[in-house]
């Protein structure tokens, strides 16, 4: 199954979309947040008839798991260059995610630019180690996408002891990745904690925001992760994505939950 099946909805009534929850897209048995947050955001998109999410911030209500949901959209604003919506994600009757985001239609030309930073230093995707799914870990939601991680970060249990993590993403059997699958991209490596020396344990998402600057150009996508502050009981990742052309497509920032003890 393809990400833009897995990821479908389809107009149910009221400004109401519906949609599943696919097999396999699960980290530990809870659907990835990206991937959730991806198919709140086609229908938001829908709702509004604009293609791409400029900026989208979802917060997760509850656990996500294989099967019907719904998702109940709301557009607030429509405006000659963005429309602004609502949408919550629930499961039988229960929510799983609320998501707000500005939608419009990226394309045309460049503007001003100057940016302060590059793309990641990394090793071609073929000199870099890629991660596969296995009965244990890594978790099922790999085999839906390909991820290759920076050789240095490769080996969990010899890691730099620095709270980053970097690599390449693209979707299975090279499917193009549109401005929607970047939400899953922004989402689906392992945890900038697991790479600190610090004892390993999964991290969920309270919250992740998502800024799309551009739709990506073919290829592989290359992705940078970073911590500054666990503290508190909690962490924030920043992350950036560039595409095969060396340009800025999407940056994201999360909230993530230490787990006690």
């Amino acid at each position: 199954m393809t990400f833009a099946e897995a990821s479908r909805v389809v107009p149910a009534t009221d400004g109401t979309w519906d949609g599943e929850i696919a097999p396999g897209w699960d980290i530990l048995g809870n659907a990835d947040g990206g991937y959730l947050l991806a198919i709140a955001a086609r229908a938001a998109s829908m709702a509004v008839g604009r293609p791409d999410p400029v900026s989208v911030t979802a917060h997760f209500l509850s656990p996500g798991h294989p099967g019907p949901v719904s998702v109940a959209t709301t557009v607030f604003k429509e405006g000659r260059r963005l429309a602004t919506a609502g949408a919550t994600m629930s499961a039988g009757g229960k929510p799983v995610l609320a998501l707000l985001g500005s939608f419009g239609e990226l394309g045309g030309e460049v503007g001003l630019e100057r940016l302060e930073a590059g793309p990641p230093d990394l090793p071609p995707p073929a000199e870099c180690v890629p991660v596969e799914p296995t009965e244990t870990f890594p978790t099922p939601f790999v085999g839906r996408v390909e991820l290759r991680l920076h050789p240095e970060m490769g080996d969990l249990t010899n890691v730099p002891g620095a709270p980053r993590v970097s690599g390449w993403f693209r979707l299975r059997d090279e499917e193009p990745i549109d401005t929607i699958a970047l939400l899953v991209a922004v989402d689906a490596f392992p945890p900038t904690v697991f790479f600190a020396n610090l004892p390993l344990a999964w991290v969920p998402t309270l919250e992740l925001t998502t800024h799309v600057r551009a739709r990506p150009a073919p290829g592989w996508l290359a992705c940078a992760f970073t911590t500054r502050f666990i503290t508190g009981g909690f962490l924030e990742e920043d992350g950036e994505v560039w595409d095969s052309t060396g340009r800025l497509v999407a940056q994201s920032r999360q909230l993530a939950l230490l787990p006690r003890g």
